[in-house]
């Protein structure tokens, strides 16, 4: 399964580099495309649960580091408003 890294910036313009372990994350978000913190909430939590099962069902367990990704992210974007601005800078 091909790991995948993503940027994003957060509305206070602070940058961070995000995991996934499957491509999935491409079906979810857009490099270039900026999303409502509730909206990236939601994409990324799906692809995040998305990527880990499919880990699951390769290897017979969940992604631990998708799920802690995914944790992390939560714990961040409890610190904004939902209708504040992430962007996700870059997918590779």
């Amino acid at each position: 399964m091909p790991e995948t890294m993503f940027r994003i910036r957060w509305p206070d313009g602070v940058e961070e580099e995000c995991y996934s372990p499957s491509t999935v994350i491409h079906e979810h978000l857009k490099a270039g495309q900026s999303y409502r913190v509730d909206d990236f909430d939601t994409r990324s939590r799906i692809a995040l649960d998305l990527a880990a099962r499919r880990v699951e069902a390769k290897y017979g367990f969940r992604c631990s580091s998708a799920d802690a990704q995914a944790a992390k992210l939560a714990t961040s974007i409890a610190r904004y408003k939902p209708e504040e601005i992430i962007t996700c800078l870059k997918i590779h």
